[in-house]
């Protein structure tokens, strides 16, 4: 059993006021600074923090630089789950630096095989009331137990090991009220993507998303995870349910009734939007390429023929998933010209699949059972063919990330999956002409916590050990009075982190090494821009729309920066890439006049001062290539995000901070 610290401060409902939600309720209890009322900034205690493989380098080098000597949270947990394929000796360097680093500063070390860290954190750590920061998008799968869950880049994660409170505008919340019964091959997967298909990519930014009404009661936690997982894919800060007596019983089965409380919201509770959602009539539904929202009924599409078929990821390879795709292959085989990889969330799912029968119904079909890692979700391994169609139980299927270009990559849930899998082609699993399939909850889980190594009582004498992949911390520098340069790229809406700074097997084991993954900056739709970004000496990138969706990788603002990027001039941004890049002292900038995003094109030279940079006035950008001027706004919060920006970074200004405060 591992002992977790207990918060002094309390977590019970006491003493709130009548109206409340979840969310509120959550923050209220955790409120360092700010009010309640959206838009506005607040700072929040933060209880957790986790971070995987992939991202933990580079905040686990930035919280050294903070000079503490150990963690000052609650809890925080080091994962490995994503670069997990050791084809040389970067990734293992990596993991060794991670295991000796936690063991220094006071961290719980998940090992390589424990499991994907989100499900692994719903598992062991998850506690109702908590707040959990956690250096990745998919953070808030702990939501479907009552945690508010934030992904957030590396940086941020630092801050709050510090000790530091993470600042962001107060959501909006959104009620979802689920009204009804999932029927018979519709599941949790479905009702995420029927939130995707109403409100888009795009529809979350700055809202916090709380399921609520009878709905809810029919859902058990990991089907609420499934849905909090993929509510990332909104653009959401988080999303949560309620911590009800379900949170309960599934807290009970893994051995922590005791780390459960009761955060409902209160009768009268007030949203600033609310969408309703009958479970009754919803059918399954499929996200064709290359965007989680273009949302189709599966039926719409059936027929497609079909090339791979992948179950699992940290959105759907809970226990109940993998047992109900087991249960409809038993007896059958996986179709003539279909790969079927299974990859199980997390060491306690692998094992309790194979102790109840349901690892030999994957073998037996023709399944390939993959590691309990992220694997194919970021394209480390299991890529499809030339032009294949995969369908996959996971959150992404961005353009490329899957490890093929020209892949088209489709998101379901593991029912649609198993019946793609069984019939070669896009298939509704009702179609399938098989009776219910009902995988009861079970009574206990396996716990076995060897694969999580807690930290000693003092980390001092404690060797950290760094390969020669780990690079030297770069040092940020003050941003100019006059920022100049020639624009770099220009490029549409809707431009993902992966866009900006590759996954996969090639890319994932240079996080640790910033000069040599900078290489790889908009590889997927620009091979030339280090080259030519180097070559003149930095300048701007300049898009549409959403720019920065998707994965919390603080690498898609840093790699920029390190080759000389000072500025981005956007129509909008995306939450976590927009809060990276004022972190590393990139000036975000978007359009006053939506027309001026056409009247600047690649290779147009930009000039722009900054002497009258404050809060909410805009400034004259200059392109000196047209002779034209236009007013732009920076994207800056409040005075910390001002400071930031002038100071070069976050990780200058904590360290003053730090010093203040001792």
């Amino acid at each position: 059993m591992i002992t977790v610290f207990t918060s002094s401060f309390g977590y019970g409902n006491e003493g709130f006021s009548m109206g409340m939600n979840v969310t509120q309720k959550i923050i209220a209890a955790h409120l360092v600074s700010g009010t309640l009322e959206a838009g506005s900034p607040i700072a929040i205690r933060i209880d957790q923090t986790l971070t995987q493989d992939a991202t933990g380098t580079m905040a686990y080098l930035q919280f050294e630089a903070l000079g503490l000597p150990r963690v000052r949270t609650q809890l925080s947990v080091s994962y490995v789950d994503h670069n997990m394929l050791q084809t040389g000796f970067e990734n293992p360097d990596d993991h060794r630096f991670l295991q000796t680093f936690a063991a220094r500063y006071g961290i719980y070390f998940s090992r390589p095989g424990n499991g994907i860290c989100h499900q692994v954190h719903l598992e062991r750590f998850s506690r109702p009331g908590a707040t959990l920061l956690g250096s990745d998008s998919h953070t808030p799968t702990s939501g479907g137990a009552g945690v508010l869950a934030i992904g957030a880049g590396g940086l941020d994660i630092a801050l709050a090991m510090g000790g530091l409170p993470f600042n962001l505008n107060m959501p909006q919340v959104i009620g979802i009220r689920l009204r009804g019964t999932l029927q018979p091959f519709v599941s949790a997967k479905d009702i995420i993507l029927e939130v995707l298909r109403r409100k888009t990519v795009k529809g979350g930014v700055g809202k916090i998303f709380e399921y609520f009404g009878p709905g809810v009661d029919t859902l058990s936690t990991p089907e609420r995870a499934t849905i909090t997982n993929m509510g990332a894919e909104l653009g959401a800060t988080t999303s949560v349910f309620p911590a009800d007596a379900i949170t309960r019983e599934y807290l009970a089965a893994q051995g922590r009734e005791q780390d459960w409380s009761q955060w409902v919201a209160d009768e009268d509770a007030r949203y600033d939007e609310v969408l309703d959602i009958d479970l009754d009539v919803l059918e399954p539904l499929i996200a064709c390429p290359h965007s989680p929202d273009n949302v189709k009924t599966v039926r719409e599409v059936a027929g497609t023929k079909v090339a791979q078929v992948a179950i699992g990821s940290c959105t759907n390879s809970s226990y109940a998933d993998l047992m109900t795709v087991a249960a409809m292959l038993k007896g059958r085989t996986v179709a003539e010209g279909v790969g079927l990889g299974v990859s199980p969330g997390s060491r306690q799912v692998m094992e309790m699949i194979a102790r109840d029968g349901g690892l030999l119904d994957f073998i037996a079909a023709g399944a390939r059972l993959l590691e309990s890692a992220c694997g194919p979700c970021i394209g480390m391994g299991f890529a499809p063919p030339s032009e294949g169609v995969s369908i996959r139980s996971f959150n992404r299927n961005f353009y490329g990330r899957s490890g093929t270009k020209n892949a088209a990559v489709y998101l379901a849930s593991p029912e649609t999956c198993a019946a793609c899998a069984l019939t070669g082609e896009i298939t509704d699993p009702r179609d399938l002409g098989m009776g219910k399939i009902a995988v009861s909850a079970p009574a206990h889980y396996h716990v076995d916590d060897r694969m999580i190594i807690a930290p000693p009582p003092s980390g001092a004498g404690v060797e950290i050990i760094r390969g020669p992949n780990i690079a030297k911390l770069p040092v940020g520098t003050a941003v100019p009075q006059v920022l100049e340069g020639e624009v770099l790229i220009h490029l549409g809406d809707d431009i993902t982190t992966d866009h900006i700074m590759p996954a996969g097997a090639k890319v994932l084991p240079l996080r640790s090494n910033l000069p040599a993954i900078s290489e790889f900056v908009f590889h997927v739709v620009d091979e030339g821009f280090p080259a030519r970004a180097k070559a003149a000496g930095g300048g701007f990138i300049v898009a549409g729309h959403n720019y920065g969706q998707g994965s919390s990788r603080e690498h898609a603002a840093l790699a920029p920066r390190y080759l000389g990027v000072r500025a981005v001039l956007v129509q909008s941004f995306a939450r976590i890439h927009l809060a990276n890049l004022i972190n590393f002292g990139i000036l975000p900038l978007t359009f006053v006049d939506a027309a001026d995003y056409a009247r600047v094109q690649m290779g147009d030279r930009l000039r722009l001062e900054l002497d009258a940079l404050t809060l909410g006035q805009a400034l004259i950008l200059h392109n000196e290539t047209r002779g034209i001027a236009f007013a732009v706004l920076p994207q800056l919060a409040n005075a910390r995000d001002l400071e930031l920006i002038r100071k070069g970074g976050a990780l200058s200004w904590a360290g003053e901070q730090l010093e203040a405060a001792s």
